[in-house]
């Protein structure tokens, strides 16, 4: 499952940057465009990255192979904080054990599949539309899909080169656009990091005014708050403070936050919920096939899945869960060394309740958690259903506040940022928090910290690594670890192996991306590496 291989199929929406534009049966002249015939493929532009399958295709069996949110899961598997066994049964242990950055292995190729099959998607759309229409529905189509088009590289960008500052001319990933960039279609070289960012927030600055005005039918769409907050984003990659505080209070306005009751018990799971921004509608109409899917792997609720039926659970680094005060509502998102937790004091399987829940065996269907096993994670039916469904959250109203917090901080208002840190935290979170930083760096620290929690396991940790420019710490060599020995290292921040690397099926037929310009720096870490390195939150 898990041995390099050459991937030589997917489910027929395949981009390959380096013919730029795949070509099947063209759409019809700009001139025919009309919105009824753009309204499956706007549809399926948003749909595609939840598809069960989606890269390999339905006859490869790949159970790792469920869209953006097992590329969110692998991200989070790459960091300090999320840890899963040792096994045969993990589908992620090359994420684990970053194995993951040898080119010809699955997992790679899909976390890179995912993003440039819905480029294709929104190219599509893109060069159907005359760029001058005045036709309301083509408008909002047009703006949809480039900002489909900017999520996008903003999801490979961070993985592909170091932070946006100092590195603006250093090789990211190639720019697949709906014209040709070259007379050579075979031939399309790494952007650099400024030309990729530059592409982003050209499409996003076109994205939000044409979203002007536009109400959404469903928050599987985006609207003009969603294309704001994706833009709050990539001003915060870029470092761009200012921009990022304003762009995030647009984003996050009218949203409110999860309260302590809602999040005192397994949630995240229902696109319904008033904080959700934007998400994937995953319901169980969607699954053919119960272990493709994040329940199965990421969730500790399922009566049928690899997390539950073989143990295979993601579990929260002890370092950072000692951190968590215990007046924290958060803390009860994953049970202690004990298998407490508050957040099971609602959960009811199979005859018992409360902590017995987590102890509780059922042969061939539930192992007994581990310490500091996740359950911050509900899915449709409930404990013990075999669904294993439930919708991804793709932007929420806390993350862009914890953004707007940060980029206060960095941009001069130390604080503003900490009256507002300190607001959310105590009023939805913790009741007895106070933040004790007093300028900016300490604050952004502080924001780190927070962020490493509220999102835990929404596919942030790696981003945050590289564009801060923080080493991967998983273990002190003077205290316990939970890691298992394999996976227990640390990387240094400027370790090349942090940097994913570009798959062998676009290397194979790119001209333009030799195996010279492929990331080739840095070597695998292996288990007791860097064990005196420290990240500054969990020392």
């Amino acid at each position: 499952m898990l041995v390099g291989m050459t991937i030589v199929s997917s489910c027929g929406v395949d981009t390959f940057p380096e013919s730029q534009i795949v070509t099947e049966e063209q759409k019809a002249d700009i001139s025919a465009a009309i919105p009824d015939r753009l309204k499956a493929d706007v549809t399926g532009m948003f749909s595609v990255i939840g598809n069960q399958f989606c890269v390999f295709g339905a006859t490869s069996s790949r159970d790792d192979d469920a869209g953006f949110p097992t590329v969110c899961l692998s991200q989070d598997l790459n960091g300090p904080d999320m840890i899963s066994d040792n096994s045969n049964y993990n589908w992620f242990s090359a994420s684990s054990k970053y194995s993951d950055r040898i080119y010809t292995y699955a997992n790679p190729y899909m976390r890179w599949a995912v993003f440039y099959n819905q480029i294709k998607l929104a190219n599509d759309v893109i060069k159907s539309i005359d760029s001058a229409t005045e036709n309301p529905v083509l408008k909002v189509y047009l703006a949809q899909a480039k900002a489909v088009r900017a999520f996008d590289y903003l999801s490979l960008a961070p993985y592909y080169q170091f932070k946006y500052k100092g590195n603006e001319d250093k090789l990211c990933v190639p720019l697949v656009l709906d014209y040709l960039l070259s007379d050579d279609p075979s031939y399309n070289p790494r952007a650099t990091v400024k030309e990729v960012y530059e592409q982003i927030m050209k499409d996003l600055d076109a994205a939000i005014i044409g979203l002007e005005g536009y109400t959404r039918v469903a928050k599987t769409e985006i609207d003009q708050q969603v294309a704001y907050g994706l833009r709050a984003r990539a001003n915060l990659y870029m470092e761009n403070w200012a921009a990022a505080a304003v762009d995030a209070e647009k984003a996050m306005t009218g949203y409110p936050f999860y309260s302590k009751e809602e999040v005192s018990q397994p949630a995240f799971n229902d696109i319904t919920d008033a904080n959700w921004m934007w998400g994937l509608n995953l319901t169980p109409d969607n699954f053919t096939d119960a272990y493709p899917s994040w329940p199965s792997v990421l969730g500790s609720f399922s009566g049928d899945a690899y997390s539950t039926g073989v143990g295979s659970y993601k579990d929260i680094n002890v370092l950072l869960f000692n951190k968590i005060p215990p007046t924290d509502v958060r803390k009860g998102w994953w049970v202690d060394e004990n298998l407490h937790s508050s957040n099971l004091s609602s959960v009811s399987w199979n005859g018992v309740s409360g902590d017995a829940v987590a102890k509780l065996v059922i042969p061939d269907v539930k192992y007994a958690y581990n310490p500091y096993t996740n359950v911050k994670f509900a899915q449709y039916g409930g404990p013990g259903s075999t669904q294993n469904a439930g919708d991804w959250c793709i932007m929420r109203s806390e993350e862009m506040l914890l953004i707007r917090v940060e980029a206060l901080a960095m941009s001069g208002n130390v604080a503003g940022a900490k009256t507002l840190l300190e607001s959310f935290v105590k009023g939805y979170r913790d009741p007895s928090y106070v933040c004790n930083a007093n300028d900016a760096t300490a604050l952004q620290n502080e924001v780190w910290f927070q962020r490493r929690v509220e999102l835990w396991g929404e596919g942030f940790s790696m981003s945050d690594i590289m564009r801060l420019g923080k080493p991967v710490v998983r273990y002190h060599n003077n205290k316990e670890s939970n890691f298992p020995e394999a996976f227990k290292f640390n990387i240094k921040a400027n370790d090349g192996y942090l940097l994913l690397r570009i798959p062998q099926r676009e290397t194979n037929n790119n001209k333009g991306i030799p195996e010279s310009s492929n990331n080739n720096d840095g070597a695998q870490p292996v288990s007791g590496d860097n064990p005196t390195l420290r990240d500054g939150i969990t020392d």
